[in-house]
């Protein structure tokens, strides 16, 4: 496994992971590798997502870039948004969903990389996009203090939710029967099939990063040094435990065979993964970490495994998902909800990816980024001349 983290110094890191047999009676710690370091961007980097082959950074220079992580090299840049790029999330091997500060989400074919569709999603920033397990739907929110369904199968919006204040984090849950909105440092908790809250988790301070565990249990990390684990269904905080000495910044779990993984990624330049317990109620142990005396920005976890179902979004033939995945909601809730808005229209602004393959360097060197700004530099150029 490869653990690759992304930080405001511009510079992508890549840790290579062998976990260890399980021994007995004695502490499982694994040895991250140092695998590359790479300037990918001329700006700091915003967001990682990665799927069965490729780690997609995200970042302030509006750019998005592509690696093959099978071959390790540097596969291309996306061009497309005006903005930061805020959210990135893969949907199997077939799509990627991006999300930016110009308001559009974007719909891109992860094997051409083509933009399949561009949609202005929300008046302000996107700041926060999900997928729902299913690919059908997808949950958004923006600086416009909306919370906004997706139908992905025809491309355009279900329904609005008006908030009272921004959120900067929307999740689903594994199962896709709930997902939660996090406004500063509290939670909301929706059921899908009556999409109103079912109940709230305060944090103590404002909640950078989630993750689920199962449908019930939710890890909930913030502008301190604690990860806290809540039960969604009580609200009550199960355990806490110390994972830095700064804020984290951002977090990733995963499963493989004999071991449930919690990776944390930190201000104070530490990346440390966490073998999680049966009984959540009990603290994780550390398995290893690293500094890479950097201020980390976004995480992700490169698994080396091919899915054992080619999965993708659903074809457009398929019913709209609607009536089936949301059979409540079309109910206005407290005068707020508002049912399906006019389909958006594909952005007429090309999407460009350009394209070059450059190898990533082994070890701390960092690789000479010269022909990547240029090429940038005339992108931008050029779509500057076309608006």
């Amino acid at each position: 496994m490869e653990l690759v983290a992304g930080s405001y110094e511009q510079v992508l890191f890549g840790f290579t992971v062998h976990p260890k047999p399980e021994t007995s009676g004695n502490e499982q710690k694994w040895t991250p590798v140092a695998d590359f370091t790479h300037h990918a961007h001329t700006a700091s980097l915003s967001a990682v997502a990665v799927n069965s082959r490729f780690v997609v950074t995200g970042s302030k220079d509006e750019t998005i870039h592509i690696y093959d992580m099978k071959k390790k090299i540097e596969h291309g840049a996306l061009v497309h948004h005006n903005g930061t790029i805020t959210c990135l999330k893969f949907y199997g091997n077939r799509h990627l969903i991006s999300g930016a500060e110009d308001g559009l989400i974007c719909v891109w074919d992860a094997k051409k990389w083509e933009c399949l569709k561009s949609i202005k999603a929300h008046k302000g920033h996107v700041t926060f996009l999900s997928i729902h397990p299913s690919g059908k739907l997808a949950l958004s929110v923006g600086t416009d203090k909306t919370l906004r369904t997706w139908n992905l199968v025809e491309g355009r919006s279900a329904f609005i939710k008006n908030i009272k204040q921004n959120a900067h984090i929307v999740e689903w849950s594994p199962k896709g029967e709930k997902y939660v909105v996090v406004i500063l440092n509290k939670i909301d908790i929706y059921q899908l099939d009556t999409a109103s809250v079912s109940g709230t988790i305060t944090n103590e301070k404002r909640i950078s990063s989630i993750t689920f565990f199962s449908d019930s249990v939710l890890a909930v990390a913030g502008d301190e040094e604690l990860v806290r684990f809540f039960d969604c269904d009580s609200l009550m905080c199960l355990c806490e435990f110390k994972a830095h000495e700064n804020r984290v910044k951002d977090m990733f779990s995963f499963e493989i065979p004999q071991h449930h993984v919690l990776v944390t990624a930190s201000n104070d330049g530490f990346i440390k993964m966490w073998e999680l317990k049966q009984d959540k109620k009990i603290p994780p142990s550390l398995l290893c970490g690293v500094n890479t005396s950097a201020r980390l920005t976004c995480l992700g976890v490169w698994l080396d495994r091919e899915t054992s179902t080619k999965v993708s979004l659903p074809p457009a033939a398929e019913p709209s998902p609607v009536n089936e995945d949301h059979p409540k909601i079309s109910k206005k809730e407290s005068g707020d909800m508002v049912q399906e808005e006019e389909t958006s229209k594909p952005n007429s602004k090309k999407c460009d990816l350009t394209s070059y393959s450059k190898k990533l360097t082994k070890g701390n060197s960092v690789v000479s980024t010269k022909k990547r700004k240029v090429i940038e530099m005339s992108e931008k150029k050029r779509k500057k001349k076309k608006i």
